[in-house]
């Protein structure tokens, strides 16, 4: 299967579940009401609440701006751009605190599914399992790197995904972009 590309400029922001933002809808798998993976690229303005979700696993990383501090059920966390991505309870409450103005951050939900989110950078590999949900994003640069022995190459504010069809290595090349898998 080839891998997916949407670029965030050509997706519409809609407002969030509680409407004190917007994201901008990058994947919905399966599509519908009974998603299991989504992944959305959010701005965030203003210091407020996050919508819940509950029965839902949010990662968490920062894209561009200073950063944030989310009160999560009560506890503090600091994230700036070069922070690893946070996962938290997306039925928990959390209040956000903007660090120093505007934010664009990556968020990736699961529902009924467990799944991970890193950063990357230079030159590495990663082990993709089978039936898994795998992709990269990068807000800033190109990533290159090689799947199954195809090269593919995407621009900044894209993000590549695949169902991997076997057991598969993926050789990165990038100054830096978070890396994706959603077990099956």
């Amino acid at each position: 299967m080839n891998w997916h590309q949407v670029h965030l400029d050509e997706v519409f922001p809609s407002p969030w579940k509680n409407g004190r933002g917007i994201a901008r809808e990058l994947l919905s798998w399966p599509q519908g009401d009974d998603w299991q993976v989504r992944i959305s690229i959010a701005d965030i303005e203003r210091d407020g609440p996050f919508s819940s979700y509950p029965g839902v696993t949010r990662w968490f990383a920062v894209l561009s701006g200073e950063g944030v501090k989310l009160r999560v059920d009560g506890h503090g966390h600091s994230l700036r751009t070069e922070s690893p991505p946070f996962s938290f309870d997306g039925g928990a409450k959390v209040e956000c605190d903007l660090l120093d103005g505007f934010t664009q951050d990556f968020n990736l939900m699961l529902q009924g599914r467990v799944g991970r989110i890193e950063r990357v950078a230079g030159r590495c590999e990663r082990a993709c399992r089978k039936g898994s949900i795998a992709g990269v994003y990068s807000h800033d640069h190109d990533v290159s790197f090689l799947a199954a022995e195809v090269r593919i190459a995407i621009p900044p504010r894209t993000l590549a995904w695949k169902i991997v069809q076997g057991d598969e290595r993926i050789d990165f090349a990038t100054k830096g972009a978070l890396w994706f898998e959603v077990q099956p």
